[in-house]
């Protein structure tokens, strides 16, 4: 069995806790194959303003279709919300923590007025500003490493970055502050993992041992809210999904760039009704900026 990956640090990190995971289910070898990406050749730009669909994942999907690999392991938020050709989401292990977090030598209330916030992300910019309107937005690239160096250096005051990854590459000591949900929303399927593999491939059956079904549920709900708004990283949208018990609430918060609320819905409901969950969530959004 072969599986595909980028080559970051973080990358290959989630893809050798997939292999670990996998190799306890089955018996059989898997070798691991690096695929540079479209995003990962990109070093100079906003996120936000590239208009290319699936720049972290599309050269492994087309690997994956190709057959040059079995299955690819992805950072779930970054998968469009269609999937190229025959490609299905096969698994969703169990969720890290989607929080977002500080990482800066300064509190978050106590950053100076125009402190430089490090940030590639649209909606991070916008949760900036809906917070602090004080803060000079500055567009910074890398991997996580490099993105944590640039702020010990002083070349920014303070990034904003997914809790999950610090976690998975043991940098929790960097962590200045963990944001509640509900103050600095994440994006959809933040903090989980995609096991991606043809829809007829051989290997289905064992990667679907993977799957934590609370973790499904709770991605699913998120990636329906962002499907049906027919968004992506070009609209500063938080949405979180939580499990507890059989019950599933969810938040979703559209922005403006400049901070302002264009929508805001909270709903509870059947865990085993979270698509459902997320299509009344995104009515209810396009209800409120309609």
């Amino acid at each position: 069995m072969k599986v595909g990956s980028r080559g970051s640090n973080l990358a290959m990190t989630q893809t050798k806790n997939i292999i670990n995971q996998l190799s306890n289910i089955i018996n059989e070898e898997i070798d691991l194959e690096i695929i540079k990406t479209t995003g990962d050749k990109i070093t100079d730009s906003q996120l936000y303003t590239i208009d290319v669909k699936g720049i972290f994942t599309k050269e492994l999907d087309k690997a994956v279709l190709e057959e040059e690999v079995d299955f690819a392991v992805h950072s779930l938020k970054d998968l469009p919300t269609e999937l190229a050709g025959e490609l299905e989401i096969v698994a969703v292990p169990k969720r890290e923590s989607p929080n977002e977090v500080l990482v800066s030598p300064y509190e978050w209330n106590e950053l100076p007025e125009g402190a430089s916030i490090g940030t590639s992300s649209l909606r991070r910019e916008a949760f900036c500003n809906y917070h602090r309107k004080n803060l000079n937005i500055k567009p910074i690239r890398g991997n996580i490493d490099t993105r944590i160096k640039k702020v010990e250096e002083g070349e920014y005051d303070a990034t904003i970055m997914a809790e999950a990854g610090l976690k998975r590459l043991g940098l929790r000591e960097h962590i200045k502050k963990i944001f509640p949900i509900d103050y600095f929303t994440p994006a959809a399927g933040q903090g989980a993992l995609a096991v991606v593999a043809r829809a007829d491939s051989n290997v289905r059956t064992d990667l679907e041992k993977l799957n934590h079904y609370n973790s499904v549920q709770e991605v699913k709900a998120e990636k329906i809210v962002l499907e049906e708004l027919g968004v992506g990283c070009q609209w500063p949208l938080g949405v979180s999904a939580k499990a507890n018990g059989n019950k599933l609430d969810i938040y979703s918060i559209l922005l403006t760039k400049e901070g302002e609320v264009l929508s805001k819905v909270k709903l509870s409901g059947s865990i085993k009704d979270a698509e459902q969950l997320g299509r009344d969530t995104a009515k209810m959004m396009m209800e409120d900026y309609s």
